[in-house]
């Protein structure tokens, strides 16, 4: 079997992005860190991959399995406590990485650099706005 490098291509940038998200998920010491995000965004990326690859299969029935699946896995991280739920954050990271994956395996580069820079900003940017908006709103810093 020939190797197909656009396809090695692929799960090089899946395998990029997903630890740049997952590198600063790690460093704020979320459980879905590093290796979580780049296996959730190879994952996603090779069964895109697949699922384009295969004569005569529908790659939007493939695609709504790994949707299916990784809403799965976000469920499993929100955790329901008594002071409320926690973990929202880490079900939208997968859920972005998975798809950010998904774009790498449908060779669909600049959108998945574009959302994993979206999703940087928002991670590293917008939570200290977000902890200064709940401070005064509640006079208290959580």
């Amino acid at each position: 079997m020939e190797a197909n490098w656009s396809d090695v291509i692929s799960l090089l940038a899946a395998a990029f992005l997903g630890g740049v998200i997952g590198l600063e998920r790690e460093l704020r010491g979320k459980p879905a860190g590093l290796r979580t995000n780049i296996i959730i965004c190879l994952g996603s990326c090779i069964f895109t991959i697949i699922s384009t690859s295969l004569s005569g299969s529908d790659p939007g029935r493939i695609a709504a399995q790994v949707v299916t699946g990784i809403g799965f896995l976000g469920a499993g991280a929100i955790i329901h406590s008594g002071i409320g739920i926690q973990g929202l954050t880490t079900a939208a990271g997968i859920w972005i990485v998975a798809s950010i994956g998904m774009a790498c395996g449908a060779r669909m580069y600049f959108l998945a650099f574009v959302a994993a820079f979206l999703t940087l900003i928002a991670l590293l940017l917008l939570s200290p706005l977000e902890r200064k908006f709940r401070k005064d709103q509640t006079g208290r810093d959580d």
